[in-house]
């Protein structure tokens, strides 16, 4: 898409929990509100991050009508083909292929990584029930849009990284947790890179991660930079 005399290429994995309501809102209203941001072309991290924490708050404003879900997100925006900003909140991941090697763009929010803030909100952190350990024996990611019943215990501000496009970067996989559970980021990007088609890529990956006995959702995008 063209916006004020910019190429944007927009793309996004939104991986719900309870329904599929929290999911179907950010499709519809992440992206715009970062766009409606008035310093994004000056200062996209600034906007981005504002736009992450507006959504989450409206999300929540509106849990009579959307429930008590939540969801995990990672979005990437290229900016005229030469500049690359990769957000997420919760374990869906975005990985990039730079010279044959992959590079994750983004951070998994595990409870256990981010088990202090979660404490110090009162929170606590169990492998029960299950083998996972879980914010408050509930939601396996310390951070997600909604989940309203957590949300004291949660955070929602992603963490946010950028990068200049250049010859030596070829993919970027962007990916629910059903596919990194079962795959490592090289593997990803080596079965990516096969196919000059990035849909047929991304069938492929999505096939191979069920293959490979994957027992949670799957979805993926894969984003081929021109040369």
């Amino acid at each position: 898409m063209r916006i004020q005399g910019h190429e944007l290429g927009l793309f996004a994995i939104y991986d719900g929990h309870l329904g599929d309501s929290v999911p179907a809102y950010l499709q519809k209203h992440l992206f715009a509100n970062i766009l409606k941001e008035e310093e994004f072309w000056v200062d996209p991290f600034r906007a981005i991050l504002k736009a992450y924490e507006k959504t989450d708050q409206a999300i929540l404003s509106h849990s009579s009508d959307l429930g008590r879900g939540g969801s995990t997100a990672v979005t990437a925006i290229l900016i005229n083909g030469i500049r690359l900003w990769v957000a997420n909140v919760g374990d869906s991941r975005a990985v990039l292929s730079r010279g044959d090697l992959a590079i994750q763009m983004t951070t998994d929010h595990e409870p256990n990584t981010e088990r202090g803030s979660i404490e110090n909100k009162g929170g606590f952190v169990s492998n029960m029930p299950g083998d996972v350990p879980r914010v408050n024996g509930q939601l396996a990611v310390s951070r997600a849009f909604g989940d309203k019943s957590l949300k004291s215990h949660l955070r929602s501000d992603p963490d946010i990284q950028d990068t200049n496009v250049d010859n030596s970067m070829d993919i970027l996989v962007l990916a629910s947790d059903g596919l990194w559970k079962v795959m490592t980021n090289q593997e990803a990007v080596d079965i990516a890179r096969r196919f000059k088609d990035p849909q047929k890529a991304a069938k492929q990956l999505t096939a191979e991660a069920v293959k490979r006995d994957s027992k949670d959702d799957i979805s993926c995008i894969v984003v081929r930079f021109r040369g």
